[in-house]
């Protein structure tokens, strides 16, 4: 494979020395950008531009094009393996996402299989391949999965939810259930993730959405054991450099350590935390992402410069940063204003690498 030309950020995930602090945005790839709203009315839908490898990799280029970003992240959707589970994804207008399949039975539970990622995700890892090709290694390409956890609340919801009075009645009163759902779940992000590395992933994420919304001890047992389970089954290795690995509960600073003892390389933390606290938390054990609340980018380019100044300050010197909103980008953020973020990231971290 090509030479990657900079590589900052797989550097601080590892916690190796940089020379600034790199930055990319969840969301980076999406509805506040022009060009990303032009290439989805030319697929028609959400999900046929997920399905087309060519039109995915457009996307994922588009914020590179724009800003000096240091990571590509592959276009997607978390629900990519219910939907190739049979459980018939579509998107309401204004509603999100929605399964025509809910899972709600034992019998639901015991039709699913593990997919095959070369056959019915064979359009994700065909955009990995089509995006790390395309990418010339400019910057790193991150794959990435929603947890088992995540993924499961969707499936039994059959929707988002604000109550998620199913999925946490099956957790409370059939917990055998539950458990083998997420097994399943687990030994499918486990393959579907080892294939993203396979085709050309140099770092993945996994996102458990909805972790928070458990209690400390529901989290360790229907969330945490699973992603435990994928870090312990991921391919760690790939052209000759290590794969980071980076978990991000959101809501779930209460927990770094136990997300620390999973093996990992790197935490998500979202914007309710301390950059300072999570670090003496963690100590050196794994690299921190985030955490810029998403919505101080409505606010003046002065203001946001301020923020930037004051997390860099918070997390300190040394490497084991990358500068990230502690959520997605909001979409009717300026494009202006996301610009005047990453710049500042570059511009104003240089001091704590010296």
């Amino acid at each position: 494979m090509e030479e990657l030309k900079n590589d900052r950020f797989l550097r601080a995930l590892l916690r190796d020395p940089v020379d600034v602090t790199p930055v990319w945005m969840m969301r980076q790839a999406g509805r506040y950008l022009p060009e990303y709203r032009a290439t989805r009315a030319k697929a028609g839908s959400f999900m046929d531009l997920c399905k087309s490898p060519e039109l995915a990799c457009e996307v994922t280029l588009q914020p590179l094009e724009r800003f000096p970003l240091d990571a590509a992240i592959l276009f997607s959707d978390i629900l990519t393996i219910p939907d190739a589970m049979g459980l018939g994804l579509y998107f309401a207008e204004g509603e999100g996402p929605r399964f025509e399949h809910p899972v709600r039975s034992a019998a639901d539970i015991d039709k699913l299989g593990v997919p095959d990622p070369e056959q019915e995700l064979k359009y994700v890892i065909d955009a990995v391949r089509t995006i790390r090709r395309d990418l010339h290694g400019r910057v790193p390409l991150i794959g990435f999965s929603g947890s088992p956890w995540t993924l499961s609340t969707y499936m039994v919801e059959g929707s988002s939810s604000k109550e998620y009075a199913n999925v946490k009645g099956m957790l409370f009163d059939r917990p055998d259930l539950m458990h083998k759902l997420l097994d399943t779940l687990a030994r499918s992000v486990t393959s579907y993730l080892n294939a993203q590395i396979a085709a050309g992933a140099q770092a993945v994420m996994i996102f458990d959405t909805w972790g928070g919304i458990l209690t400390p001890r529901d989290y360790r047992e229907f969330s945490l054991r699973y992603m435990e389970q994928i870090v312990a089954g991921l391919t760690r290795e790939a052209d000759g450099r290590r794969v980071p690995v980076v978990l991000f509960t959101k809501g779930g600073g209460g927990w770094l350590e136990i997300m620390a003892d999973t093996g990992c390389d790197a935490l998500g933390v979202d914007w309710t935390l301390d950059l300072a606290d999570a670090r003496r938390r963690v100590g050196d054990r794994v690299a921190l992402q985030g955490n810029m609340d998403p919505t101080v980018l409505y606010a003046s380019p002065e203001r946001i410069r301020q923020e930037v100044v004051t997390i860099l300050e918070s997390y300190g010197k040394g490497s084991g940063h990358v500068f990230n909103l502690g959520h997605g980008i909001h979409q009717h953020v300026d494009p202006e204003h996301a610009a005047v973020f990453i710049e500042a990231v570059h511009e104003l971290s240089a001091p704590w690498h010296q």
